[in-house]
């Protein structure tokens, strides 16, 4: 039986949303073994002085299992 375990990062982007959520993934890779999976717990975007945004941000929760 197989025991996962879920972590929580933040990842943003300069162009999207779904960028964002790309390299949040892209980026547990790197550190977590056996990612696979995550959702999309909270989004945002953070405006420049102008009202214009200027990120976008996703609060990532993701799955990886643990290793024996």
């Amino acid at each position: 039986m197989a025991v996962a375990r879920i972590t929580e990062i933040v990842a943003s982007s300069k162009t999207s949303f779904e960028r964002a959520v790309q390299k949040g993934v892209a980026r547990a890779n790197k550190t977590l073994k056996n990612v696979k999976g995550g959702w999309v717990e909270g989004q945002k975007v953070i405006c420049d002085e102008d009202g214009n945004i200027d990120e976008y941000r996703v609060q990532l929760k993701i799955t990886f299992v643990l290793e024996d």
